[in-house]
């Protein structure tokens, strides 16, 4: 079930060193508009022009799986840190007056000409930047999670609504639905093949990431990852690596929770961040499936889990990060496959579904409906779970608090 020993959490997150610094909501979660893999990736002669926003590590790594799908050009690169801009924009073939520096350097890449944004930084940041290039009329990408706060997560669906409005692409690039074994086996749990699904269990595992002293200002928590440890900038370790489970145990269950109860902590040694690196959370629907989710982020392993397992009457069922997909049991029975380098083929799926949604013109943007419930899902346990307690997604919601980051001393 889990990665080979070499492929640890640092290696799944850290090719993400994001260097860069950067009204209701629908009550049901729904599925991808088709239960087929999405499109392979295909040379296109239409080039979009796209610009990079956060140029560290998965930035990095995620503008070299643009570029081999050979449908985008990369014409401006924006990071907090110019050295990065610079590093990113060599590698690219970006010209040096479109690499832009600063907390303000998207909006100039925002004006630089591209048609759309690939947006690759700390999540705190994401709510104002994907609002800015919706408006701007800009195509978005955007890593997980969508926001950090509830105040985020309601700007991210109101930009999902405006980009359908301007007939523009909203994509949040989430991996385990682009599977074709995990696929199958959410289609067959909607058609009935567990009976009804009534217990499912979630497992975010990973190794954490260095946690050094904090400085006079946040510039050195920008990046390496440090960012992970801080909540108000990285939405805690639930929301920025368990995230990628909860997603898809919302993707089969078909809705948000309307509760939630738990407890979390930190055991890390020495730690400087607020983030917690232990969690455990029970979470109720209206349909009545009870949800349990555990994570941890420590540095006592060298194996990552990233899964979701459903039980129902007569069958169980798992979706998997790493691992086998299946369902067993019962009418439907699948014997799934491994499914094996999900990071690299998820993503390169998903590039090849933007530039197809944008050629295409389809601009419903659905999965930025689960993408919010999804990241409120983990922003409310996170909250139970600080709490040591229960939690309602209607307190959430009306608590409605923002979470802030002391930009002082920072680069504008």
């Amino acid at each position: 079930m889990n990665p080979p020993n070499h492929f640890s959490r640092r290696k799944f997150l850290g090719t993400a060193l994001a260097s860069s610094a950067v009204a209701g909501i629908v009550t049901t979660v729904r599925s991808r508009a088709a239960d087929a893999a999405p499109p392979a990736p295909v040379k296109s002669d239409r080039k979009l022009k796209i610009g990079l926003v956060g140029g560290g590590g998965r930035g990095s790594w995620i503008a070299g799986l643009f570029q081999k799908h050979g449908g985008y050009e990369f014409h401006a690169v924006a990071d907090y840190f110019q050295a990065v801009a610079d590093r990113a924009g060599d590698t690219l073939g970006v010209d040096k007056a479109r690499r832009f520096s600063g907390l303000s350097g998207y909006k100039k890449l925002i004006e630089s000409g591209v048609e759309a944004v690939v947006l690759e930084i700390p999540p705190y940041f994401f709510a104002e930047q994907a609002t800015a290039a919706v408006a701007a009329g800009l195509h978005v990408y955007m890593a997980k999670p969508v926001a950090v706060d509830v105040p985020g997560c309601l700007a991210i669906e109101a930009a999902g609504k405006l980009a359908t409005q301007k007939q523009r692409v909203f994509l949040v690039d989430y991996q385990m639905p682009t599977d074709p074994s995990n696929i199958e086996v959410a289609r067959r749990i909607r058609e009935g093949g567990l009976g009804k699904p009534a217990h499912v269990q979630t497992y975010g595992v990973g190794s954490g990431f260095a946690d050094p002293p904090k400085t006079a200002n946040i510039e050195s928590r920008l990046q390496n990852l440090v960012w992970v440890n801080d909540i108000a900038l990285g939405c805690d370790n639930i929301g920025n690596y368990d995230i990628h489970a909860i997603d898809a145990a919302l993707w089969v269950i078909g809705e948000r929770p309307i509760a939630a109860s738990g407890s979390s902590g930190i055991a890390r040694p020495e730690p400087h961040g607020d983030g917690h690196d232990v969690v455990s959370v029970v979470y109720q629907y209206a349909n009545g499936v009870i949800h349990n989710h555990f994570g941890q982020s420590l540095n006592n392993t060298s194996e990552g889990d990233l899964r979701v397992l459903c039980h129902g009457p007569v069958a169980q069922a798992q979706i998997n990060y790493w691992g086998k997909a299946f369902l067993r049991g019962g009418p439907q029975q699948f014997n799934g496959g491994v499914i094996e380098n999900l990071y690299d083929s998820g993503a390169t799926r998903n590039i090849a579904s933007f530039h197809q949604l944008i050629t295409g013109g389809n601009f419903a943007n659905e999965i930025v409906r689960r993408a919010v419930d999804g990241c409120l899902a983990c922003i409310l346990g996170r909250e139970a779970a600080a709490r040591h307690g229960t939690l309602t997604m209607e307190a959430l919601l009306n608590e409605n608090k923002r979470l802030e980051v002391d930009l002082k001393g920072l680069k504008a």
